[in-house]
């Protein structure tokens, strides 16, 4: 099933390179690029499932055929309650089971290459150090970020800063326009800084260009939502792949 090449990671290190890949992968596909991963999951299909892979690309697949698999299997049949509930339900309920996966697979790694009380422990601790996919598809992520953005669109936002601009909200690396409104690196930095991408999960950079959406006010990277500074200059209300998708699902 994965595209990249077999290999086995064997240490700490090498497996959580591994889960981070893979967890990536399903973020992508429940996020940026959720459009597709909408469609692929055809209920009129057989059994699928979503996998990640360490190169962090996704797929959408039937289950592998031999028994036992080579690696634990993702949850079987998500395509089938697609259209049975709301959409951001659903993609919710995808992004636990894929939870559970990611740590299973990693696990299964530790269990078979024999990793220690404390490897296990050590493991579990660094992967327990990102946000789950689910906190990052549902918007769960630090609700207190929410907070902490609306207050620094006043320095961001341009409309704030001219009123004949559009609505959207950014923010950008520091600028003479910020440094007038009284800005500085430092105050970004902080008003920022445990603001976390509701596409990739990452912290905010104040070298950054980052975009809010107008819908869910949650904060992505523009590369992540492949959004540029010259192209929210044009946009009038920002919608993030996800509120664009929740619009079009069928009730």
């Amino acid at each position: 099933m994965d595209p990249s090449a077999p290999y086995n990671p064997r240490t700490v290190e090498e497996v959580f390179r591994d889960f981070k890949g893979r967890r990536a992968g399903i973020i992508k596909a429940l996020t940026t690029d959720v459009e597709e991963f909408y469609q692929q999951c055809d209920p009129e299909k057989e059994n699928l499932c979503l996998y990640g892979f360490p190169n962090e690309q996704w797929e959408v697949n039937l289950p592998a055929e031999e028994v036992p698999p080579e690696v634990p299997e993702p949850a079987l049949g998500i395509n089938f309650a697609r259209d049975g509930m709301q959409s951001k339900d659903w993609l919710a309920l995808v992004a636990v089971h894929s939870d559970a996966w990611l740590l299973s697979v990693a696990f299964y790694f530790g269990a078979r290459f024999g990793f220690e009380k404390t490897d296990r422990k050590r493991l579990f601790n660094m992967m327990n150090d990102l946000p789950t996919v689910f906190e990052v598809v549902s918007g769960t992520v630090k609700k207190q970020s929410k907070e902490k953005s609306s207050i620094s669109n006043n320095g961001s936002s341009k409309t704030k800063s001219n009123p004949n601009t559009k609505s959207t909200k950014y923010a950008k690396p520091v600028s003479a326009t910020e440094e007038d409104e009284g800005l500085d690196e430092e105050e970004e930095e902080d008003e920022h800084g445990d603001t976390l991408c509701g596409a990739c999960g990452e912290n905010y950079a104040s070298d950054e260009f980052w975009i809010c959406c107008d819908l869910c006010e949650r904060w992505f990277h523009g590369k992540c939502v492949k959004i540029t500074p010259a192209k929210a200059e044009h946009i009038k209300q920002y919608k993030c792949p996800n509120c664009n998708t929740n619009k079009r699902a069928r009730p």
